[in-house]
């Protein structure tokens, strides 16, 4: 377990709920809570844990607060520079700071695209005070952006400024990076001495047709004409970023993450790269949790090929089967086979669509489904221990 994880000594005999969210329906502490809200309800007499999990996306920050750290919440630019109140998250000299809580999809108003404009300058705004915080050490979750600036914009909320030939700032957002000219980092705050961890995915290069552009740009609503507009600013930026900051990161593993702000935390944030599941459950002291359980319970939305390649329930299966506890999933969709997940450590799955086909019911009533799933999950997993007989 991790040094900076709070230790709570788990019951013996106790049930390990270990949920990631369900994406449009339910966060992973709600999925926690309806799990236990039925298994309570099916066997009173199991003691229950609660450990809801991410993988470095959106709902990390929450994750760990379920776990014992401190939430500390601070008014910061939403990625179209609106005001949002954002969450990170404190325990010793350690944070936790959350991409999409500042500068992700769910706070673009109305929910529309800003593939050209969008800005993760307040991600560096919370980075900026956890820093004035104390924080030693800072683990960046790099997930459900909305933004595909290369980190210009996360730069400019730890006090960089980005100039035009002008000398004038620059307006947020990649496209507007083509303009860039020059770059003012004097008020940079002192990072000598303060780790900076991502915790991201195997993302590519910054530039190209795997890159930040060619990959993101899509799914935050860029055609293809946009997407040749940002990859040209992210390369002018690359260029003039590496310059002042004297190091080359572009072609660098995980430099394209997230709309390349993990490029921009290589080069001036002189941050390391790690698999998010894996750097999170040990954050979450997982594998401590997991010890002398009589049960684990993990899953998300949908469990499927995708799943397979690194998700959070993923590592909470091979984590828990190390240290010898039985692993079960539920999701609102398995589309994965008995020996796919056999392969996984995950002894069997159970889904909402299989007690509630319409898509729809299975959203809005994502809660009670999964309590009732627990029925099952009782009388096949936690045998109920015969009562003791009576005479008269």
């Amino acid at each position: 377990m991790s040094a900076d994880s709070p230790s709570r000594p788990s019951p013996p005999g106790h049930v390990l709920l270990a949920p990631d969210r369900f994406p449009g329906a339910l966060t992973a502490a709600r999925a926690a809570r309806h799990l236990a809200a039925g298994l309570r309800r099916a066997r009173p007499d199991v003691p229950l844990v609660e450990l809801p999990v991410a993988d470095g996306g959106e709902g990390t920050v929450d994750a760990v607060v379920a776990a014992g750290w401190r939430r500390v919440e601070v008014e910061v630019c939403g990625p179209t520079g609106r005001p949002v109140t954002a969450r990170l998250a404190l325990n010793g000299r350690s944070a936790v700071v959350e991409l999409a809580e500042a500068s992700g999809l769910r706070r673009l108003p109305g929910g529309a695209p800003r593939p050209l404009t969008a800005s993760s300058l307040g991600t560096g705004q919370l980075i900026a005070h956890a820093v004035r915080l104390g924080a030693r050490r800072i683990v960046l979750g790099l997930g459900g952006g909305a933004c595909t600036d290369g980190g210009a914009g996360l730069v400019q909320g730890l006090g960089g400024r980005l100039l035009d030939a002008l000398g004038k700032d620059l307006p947020p957002g990649g496209a507007a990076l083509r303009s860039l000219h020059a770059l003012d980092l004097r008020g940079l705050p002192d990072m000598s001495g303060i780790e900076v961890v991502v915790a991201g995915d195997s993302a590519g290069p910054l530039l190209g047709r795997t890159g930040a552009a060619a990959v993101d740009g899509p799914r935050r609503g860029a055609g293809r004409d946009e997407v040749r507009l940002l990859d040209a600013g992210l390369r002018r930026w690359a260029d003039l970023a590496e310059a002042a900051a004297r190091r080359a990161a572009r072609d660098l593993p995980g430099a394209g993450t997230s709309g390349g702000v993990g490029f921009a935390a290589l080069t001036f944030l002189g941050a390391t790269i790690e698999p998010g599941p894996a750097l999170m459950l040990d954050l979450l002291g997982l594998a401590e949790k997991a010890r002398g359980a009589r049960l684990v319970v993990t899953g998300e939305g949908v469990l499927d090929a995708r799943s397979l390649r690194g998700s959070a329930p993923i590592g909470v299966a091979r984590a828990a089967a190390r240290a010898g506890a039985p692993v079960i999933a539920v999701a609102g969709r398995r589309q994965l086979t008995g020996e796919q997940l056999r392969k996984a450590r995950i002894q069997a799955a159970y889904a909402l669509a299989d007690i509630e086909p319409d898509a729809e019911r299975r959203v809005r009533r994502a809660g009670p489904l999964l309590e009732q799933l627990t029925v099952a999950i009782a009388d096949e997993w936690l045998p109920a221990r015969p009562q003791s007989a009576s005479f008269q």
